[in-house]
C-alpha cells in the first residue's frame, strides 16, 4: 500500500489566540470580583484631634481650607448614597419627582459603570451626583494611592456615562456619629485631591429594612438645625414610602428640602468631563459591563456544569447496577470452538510485543496471532520473527508505514477466521478474554465486543490518575453505553469483529485518527450492535510522561469529534444507527466534550467568584460539583473489583491532570473549528506493565 502524504500539523497561532482569550477573561473576572468584593469596616476610635465644629450636625467639609459649613436651620440635605439601583432608583426619582425636591445620589463607580442609563436620569432630572468612592471603600485605613484610585476610578466611571464629574465626595462608613481620628485623616486625604466632603447626621437606617415607621422616625429631624440626611436608593419599597410621608409633613412644617448644593450653596459640585476622561470613561464603562456580564454567564455555566454532573451521576446510579445484573447472568447459549484470528498492527513496539504476544498465546480459546509490521524502524519484526519460529500460531507480516487503518486491513485479509480480535501492540491479555469475547458471536446481531481495558503500569502518580480515569470515565461509561445500545467505540487496545461485518461497511477507514471509533460507528449505522464484555480484561501500558499524555488523548479527542461529525446523520436514522445518534453522540459530546469546555471556565469563575459576596454560594457549588464527579467514582471502582485506594489521589487530580485533559479538550476542539488536521503520533513505549494487580491470573 502506499505511503500517505504527509498531513500538515495544528497551526500554533491558536494557542496564542487562547492565551489572549485567557489573559482578557482572567482580566474581566478580576475586575468583576473587585467591583462585588464585599469591603469590611473598621470601628470608630478615638476623637482626639478632630475638630469639634465637625460633630455638632451635617456638614460640608472642605479640607483643603480646612473649614466646616452646616446647614442653615430648618434645612435639610437630602442625600441617596450606594446606587444606581435599577429597580428602585427610578422609583425614588418618582418620589422627588411628585414633591419638587432635589437630591444628591452620591453613587458607587461600580454601580454608574453598570447603569450609566440611571446617571444620565438623575442629572438630567436636576438632582446632584456625588462619589461614593468605586467600591464602597472604607477610607480609613486606606493610603493616598487607594483614595486617589477610588475616587478617579468612579470620576471615569461618571465621565463615561454622562460626560460630568464631581467635586462631592461621602465617605463610606462616615457620618458625624462615627467621625474618628483616622475618619478625619481620610477626610484630609480626599481634600488633597480637591474634594469637598459631605458628612451626614441623619441616618435612615433604611438598608436594615426596619420598617416604613422607622425609616420615617429616624429620618425626622429632633430639632431645628439643619441636617444632612442618609438614605439609600437600594433599599426597597420602605425608602419610597417612607419619602412620600416625610417630604410633605416637612415642607409642611416649613423645612427646606434640596440637594447639597442647593442646602449649602455650594455652587459647581460637578463639572464637565474632559474629552479625554469621556473617552476613557466610555471604555472603562464597558469594560464593567462587559465583566458583569461574563461573570454572570460563567456563574450561569457553573450552575449548568453542576447540573450536567448531577445527571450524570443519578443516570450511573440508576443504570450501571441494571447493567452490571443483566451482565452478570448471562451465558452463551452454546460455546464457539472455532479459532480466532488475533490482528496486533505494531509500529515500533520492541518494548511489549513479546509480552502482548505471549499472552495472547496464553489464552483458553484457540488463537492465530496475526502481527502486522507497519514499517517499523525498531526490532519489532525481529523480536516477532523469533516468536514465529517458537509458535506455529505466530505469523508476521511486514509492509511499508501507512497507518493503524491499513495493518488492521492487511491483518484482516490475511486471517482465515470469521472471528477477529484487534489487539494493541503494548497490551497483555487475560488467559480468559478472548473465549468472553467471541462468546456473544453466538448472537447473530452482535458485529463487535468491547473489551475491559485497565491500566497496567501503575506505580507513578500519572498512571494512578489514568487507572481512575479508565475506570471512571471509561468502563463506567461503556455500561452505560451498553445498556443503551449505543457504544460509541471498542477500544483499538482489545475489541472482536465479525470480518463479515466490517467488510461489508468497506473495512478499518483512515478518515478519521480515531479509527476505532470510527469503525464502531460505521458498524452500528450498518445494523449492527455492539455490546461491551467487562470480563474480557486486558492490561495496557499508559504513558509515563504529560508529554506523551498530550500526544495520545489530543489524537483521540480530535479522532473523536472526526468520528461523530463524519457520522453526525445517524441522528436522523432508525435502528441502531438511530440509537447511537439520537442516545450514543449526544451523550459523548455532552459529556466527554461539552462537560469538559465549561469545567475550566468553572473553577476560574469559581476562584474569581471566592473574592465576591457570593463566595459562600459559590464554593459550595464549585465543592458539589467536585463531589459528583468523585461518586461515580467509588461506584465505578466497586463495579470493576478494583481497590478503592487509587481514589485517594482523586484530589490531586481535579487540580493538576483534570486541568490538562480540559486544555486538550479544548485544542481539540479549536484544532477542529479550524479544520486543521493531525498526524499520527507515535507513543513511546517502554514494557513495563506489571506487575499486574490481582486479577490477572
Amino acid at each position: 500500500m502506499p505511503r500517505r502524504s504527509p498531513i500538515p500539523r495544528t497551526p500554533r497561532a491558536h494557542w496564542l489566540l487562547l492565551g489572549l482569550v485567557l489573559l482578557a477573561l482572567c482580566g474581566l473576572l478580576s475586575l468583576d470580583a473587585l467591583l462585588r468584593a464585599d469591603v469590611p469596616s473598621t470601628p470608630s476610635g478615638t476623637r482626639q484631634f478632630v475638630p469639634q465644629s465637625a460633630f455638632s450636625s451635617g456638614s460640608v467639609i472642605d479640607p483643603r481650607e480646612p473649614t466646616v459649613q452646616h446647614p442653615p436651620p430648618r434645612s435639610l440635605a437630602l442625600t441617596f448614597v450606594d446606587g444606581p439601583d435599577p429597580q428602585w432608583t427610578p422609583a425614588v426619582l418618582d418620589a422627588l419627582a411628585r414633591h419638587g425636591v432635589r437630591a444628591t445620589f452620591f453613587v458607587t463607580g461600580a454601580q454608574a459603570a453598570k447603569h450609566p442609563e440611571l446617571i444620565r436620569r438623575i442629572v438630567e432630572a436636576g438632582h446632584e451626583i456625588g462619589n461614593r468612592t468605586l467600591t464602597r471603600a472604607d477610607l480609613r485605613q486606606a493610603g493616598d494611592l487607594r483614595v486617589r484610585l477610588e475616587l478617579q476610578a468612579t470620576d471615569l466611571a461618571l465621565a463615561g456615562a454622562a460626560g460630568i464629574t464631581t467635586n462631592l465626595v461621602q465617605p463610606p462608613e462616615t457620618t458625624t456619629g462615627s467621625l474618628d481620628y483616622a475618619a478625619w485623616k481620610a477626610v484630609l486625604r480626599i481634600g488633597n485631591h480637591g474634594r469637598q466632603v459631605v458628612l451626614a447626621d441623619l441616618d435612615s437606617q433604611d438598608w436594615r429594612q426596619p420598617g416604613v415607621d422607622a425609616v420615617l422616625a429616624n429620618s425626622t429631624p429632633r430639632d431645628d438645625r439643619g441636617a444632612v440626611l442618609l438614605m439609600h436608593d437600594t433599599a426597597g419599597p420602605d425608602t419610597v414610602e417612607a419619602l412620600d410621608r416625610l417630604l410633605p409633613d416637612l415642607q409642611r412644617r416649613g423645612w427646606r428640602v434640596d440637594s447639597v448644593g442647593g442646602t449649602f450653596h455650594v455652587s459647581a459640585t460637578m463639572n464637565e468631563a474632559r474629552i479625554i476622561d469621556r473617552v476613557g470613561g466610555t471604555l472603562f464603562v464597558s469594560a464593567v459591563q462587559l465583566s458583569a456580564w461574563l461573570s454572570d454567564a460563567l456563574r450561569v455555566l457553573l450552575w449548568v456544569a453542576t447540573a450536567l454532573a448531577t445527571l450524570r451521576l443519578v443516570f450511573v446510579l440508576l443504570v450501571a447496577p441494571l447493567h452490571v445484573r443483566r451482565a452478570r447472568r448471562w451465558e452463551p447459549p452454546w460455546q464457539i470452538s472455532q479459532r480466532v484470528g488475533v490482528i496486533v498492527p505494531a509500529y515500533n513496539e520492541e518494548a511489549g510485543i513479546a509480552s502482548t504476544v505471549r499472552s495472547i498465546l496464553s489464552s483458553e480459546h484457540p488463537v492465530e496471532v496475526i502481527v502486522v509490521d507497519d514499517g517499523s524502524t525498531d526490532r519489532t519484526a525481529e523480536i516477532v520473527e523469533r516468536l514465529q519460529q517458537r509458535f506455529a500460531h505466530v505469523r508476521l507480516i511486514r509492509q511499508p508505514n501507512a497507518g493503524k487503518a491499513a495493518a488492521l486491513n492487511t491483518g484482516m485479509a490475511a486471517a482465515n477466521s470469521e472471528l477477529l480480535v484487534m489487539v494493541d501492540g503494548d497490551t497483555v491479555l487475560e488467559p480468559d478474554a478472548v473465549g468472553h469475547l467471541v462468546a456473544h458471536f453466538t448472537d447473530p446481531v452482535i458485529g463487535a465486543v468491547s473489551g475491559n481495558v485497565k491500566v497496567g503500569n501503575r506505580r507513578s502518580l500519572l498512571a494512578r490518575w489514568q487507572h481512575i480515569e479508565y475506570v471512571i470515565g471509561f468502563n463506567l461509561d461503556r455500561r452505560v453505553y451498553d445498556l443503551l445500545h449505543c457504544t460509541p467505540t471498542v477500544p483499538g487496545a482489545l475489541g472482536a469483529f465479525r470480518r463479515s461485518a466490517i467488510e461489508r461497511i468497506g473495512g478499518v477507514s483512515d478518515d478519521t485518527l480515531a479509527e476505532d471509533t470510527d469503525l464502531t460507528m460505521a458498524l452500528e449505522r450498518d445494523g449492527w450492535r455492539v455490546v461491551y464484555e467487562e470480563r474480557a480484561i486486558s492490561w495496557t501500558e499508559a504513558p509515563t510522561t504529560y508529554g506523551q499524555l498530550w500526544k495520545q488523548r489530543y489524537r483521540w479527542c480530535y479522532g473523536t469529534l472526526q468520528a461523530a461529525w463524519k457520522h453526525r446523520h445517524a441522528v436522523v436514522e432508525r435502528g441502531a444507527a438511530g440509537r447511537l445518534g439520537r442516545l450514543g453522540l449526544p451523550y459523548l459530546l455532552v459529556f466527554q466534550v461539552l462537560l469538559q469546555v465549561i469545567a475550566p471556565v468553572v473553577d476560574v469563575t469559581a476562584f474569581f467568584a471566592l473574592f465576591t459576596e457570593d463566595a459562600a454560594t459559590v464554593a459550595t457549588t464549585w465543592l458539589g460539583f467536585l463531589l459528583l464527579q468523585a461518586v461515580p467514582g467509588v461506584i465505578a471502582f466497586r463495579l470493576d473489583g478494583e481497590r478503592l485506594r487509587p481514589l485517594l489521589t482523586l484530589p490531586l487530580q481535579q487540580i493538576v491532570y483534570r486541568q490538562l485533559m480540559y486544555l486538550i479538550v479544548v485544542q481539540s476542539v479549536i484544532t477542529a473549528l479550524a479544520g486543521a488536521r493531525l498526524p499520527w503520533q507515535k507513543l513511546e513505549r517502554r514494557g513495563r506493565i506489571g506487575p499486574v494487580p490481582a486479577t490477572r491470573r
